[in-house]
């Protein structure tokens, strides 16, 4: 395989370095023809002379090349490289091999597209069974926000420290005595702030938050999963429930998730289950003075004529949380998104993911911090359940 490349390799430099010389033309005037074609003969010797000396050190050249280990060495890696590519394997392959090939490709799509219809039905699965869970969420949305108290039975839980606990009793029990005592002074009731703790614990969302953000989200009683009904397209919805405050009249703040679970026409075979493809926020009926996702700012302007200044106030956007609620629209023109508008929709679509699948089904252990802990551990590598369900909705 060497030799030929050498052989090659050879060919191609001395074509390269070829010189083709034109003789000269006859001349018409016969009286000076014979010295002419003398001059001719002796100019063309000359020409054919250095053309073969220059070509003895193109040879000369190219064989001190050839003998270089280096070049030897890149060129066996050049070689290696292209008889390892799948598509310059593909390329040598009989034209019966490919058609076969194809039809293998046609076979793929059929596969994409049954697994397609495979998604939709656990969108449907999912839909029932969150029914089932929905009681569940019910109950916890009263003890937190102090609606119900639980039974002794639904307070038992035996903690990994019980042990440790036990040992310590003497002095919890003070604690506890004082803590009651503090309890009925205070009056407090359910469990309070538990999911601006929750967004406090997680830093995907504790980006999210701004200082003036922090007094409304405690005011925020329950985050609800709502999925889209028989028949409809595929989306799911988030519902934040608000107590009375005093920055909004909404109870409820919606941001609706929609979804596609088919195969791209132009390309079928990147195709890996549901993805997120458009989202749609909510109006919110800020009070007077309390709307965060704007401020107000003071500007000077200066009058072309009269060359005066006067200073005008006026709304900007601002860092909030809220403005989760009112997001970037995906264009249904087709028309493409500038790089910083793609990069903010997809954390966006993170976050609705991550709502969904993480922070709702598991709150109380994302307010004690105990989720947080799996969460670092699983992106370390470690695989469990989560996995499994996690990879039907993966963006």
């Amino acid at each position: 395989m060497i030799l030929c490349i050498l052989s090659l390799l050879r060919c191609v430099w001395s074509s390269v370095f070829r010189f083709d010389v034109p003789l000269p033309s006859p001349k018409v005037d016969t009286g000076i023809q014979m010295a002419d074609n003398s001059k001719a003969e002796d100019t063309a010797s000359d020409s054919v002379e250095a053309a073969k000396n220059a070509s003895d050190k193109k040879e000369k050249l190219a064989d001190q090349v050839m003998q270089n280990p280096q070049v030897l060495a890149a060129l066996q890696e050049r070689l290696d490289n292209t008889a390892l590519t799948p598509s310059s394997y593909i390329e040598t392959l009989p034209k019966a091999v490919k058609r076969r090939i194809d039809a293998l490709k046609q076979l793929q799509v059929k596969c994409a597209h049954i697994e397609a219809k495979f998604y939709e039905e656990v969108h449907d699965l999912e839909r029932k069974y969150a029914a089932l869970y929905q009681p569940l969420f019910d109950k916890r949305r009263e003890f937190i926000n102090g609606e119900a108290e639980p039974t002794d039975a639904e307070s038992e839980w035996h903690s990994e420290n019980e042990e440790e606990e036990k040992l310590a009793g003497d002095l919890k029990n003070v604690v506890v005595i004082e803590e009651k005592a503090e309890a009925e002074e205070t009056n407090l009731k359910g469990i309070p702030d538990f999911w601006f703790t929750i967004f406090r614990n997680v830093d995907m969302l504790s980006e999210l938050v701004q200082e003036y953000d922090e007094p409304i989200l405690k005011h925020l009683q329950d985050i609800k999963v709502k999925f889209s009904e028989p028949g409809q397209p595929m989306s799911f919805s988030l519902e934040f429930h608000f107590g009375p405050n005093d920055y909004f009249s909404n109870s409820v703040l919606t941001k609706t998730y929609k979804m596609k679970s088919e195969p791209d026409k132009t390309d079928p075979f990147s195709f890996e289950g549901p993805e997120i493809v458009d989202c749609e926020g909510c109006t919110i009926d800020w009070k007077k003075g309390k709307n965060v996702t704007v401020k107000t700012i003071k500007k000077k302007q200066k009058h072309k004529g009269r060359g005066t200044v006067r200073t005008i106030t006026k709304q900007v956007p601002n860092d909030s949380f809220f403005n989760f609620f009112n997001p970037i629209k995906v264009s249904g023109d087709g028309e493409s998104l500038d790089e910083d508008s793609e990069f903010t929709l997809a954390a966006d679509f993170e976050i609705g993911h991550f709502f969904r699948e993480r922070i709702v089904p598991r709150a109380v252990l994302y307010f004690t911090g105990e989720a947080i802990e799996d969460d670092d551990n699983f992106e370390e590598g470690e695989e469990g359940e989560e996995e499994v369900r996690h990879i039907l909705y993966l963006l």
